[in-house]
């Protein structure tokens, strides 16, 4: 497949840290979501080629706004705030709550959500919780698990067939899990495959 839409040029449009502050709609977003410190920020660089578009962290938390990219001119790629946050106020943490909720169930050019699971400590609670959010959202998602190069053959073996098994019970949930490295390009491919239809 022809990915030479991952290799034209992706600009910063925006950063919204309300739903009034949002762009306005244009081009299919694909967003990235996850726990705080999954590497969305580091895989959304790996899927473009460039190294520091998205800002990375080793700080949980400390994307605090929807960030959104446009990758030539025609497909949206928007970084959002992780959710299980660490160091920060129960407000704050509900105001991204609420942000993302409504963000994932009212914006009309989302086409997918990227559900980013770190491969090294597998599907928690919170990640099981926000699929639900997306069951409720009606949001077609697709499981991408991130860091597999930190973890053995067997065990990331054992994690795909209970992810498989996991997804089966999420209406929303696309059956392919994606598995990734940001650090040594593994899964970008596929995962570039699977968005390009999105594109105009």
């Amino acid at each position: 497949m022809n990915n030479n839409l991952f290799h034209q040029p992706c600009r910063f449009i925006a950063g919204a840290a309300s739903i009034a502050s949002l762009p306005p709609v244009s081009v299919p977003e694909i967003a990235f979501i996850g726990r705080s410190n999954v590497g969305k920020s580091s895989l959304v660089n790996a899927l473009i080629g460039q190294k520091a578009m998205a800002k990375t962290s080793q700080n949980p938390g400390a994307t605090k706004q929807l960030n959104f990219f446009l990758l030539g001119e025609s497909l949206m790629l928007v970084d959002m705030p992780g959710y299980g946050f660490a160091k920060v106020s129960k407000e704050r943490k509900g105001e991204w709550d609420t942000l993302i909720r409504s963000y994932l169930s009212g914006r009309p050019t989302l086409k997918r959500a990227c559900l980013l699971i770190d491969a090294r400590r597998g599907v928690m609670p919170p990640d099981d919780a926000f699929m639900d959010v997306l069951d409720e959202a009606a949001l077609s998602f697709q499981v991408i698990l991130t860091k597999i190069d930190a973890i053995a053959a067997a065990a990331l073996t054992s994690l795909l067939q209970s992810l498989g098994k996991t997804i089966q019970s999420h209406p929303a949930a696309h059956p392919l899990v994606i598995a990734t490295s940001a650090d040594k390009k593994l899964g970008i491919d596929t995962l570039q495959e699977q968005l390009l239809p999105f594109a105009l």
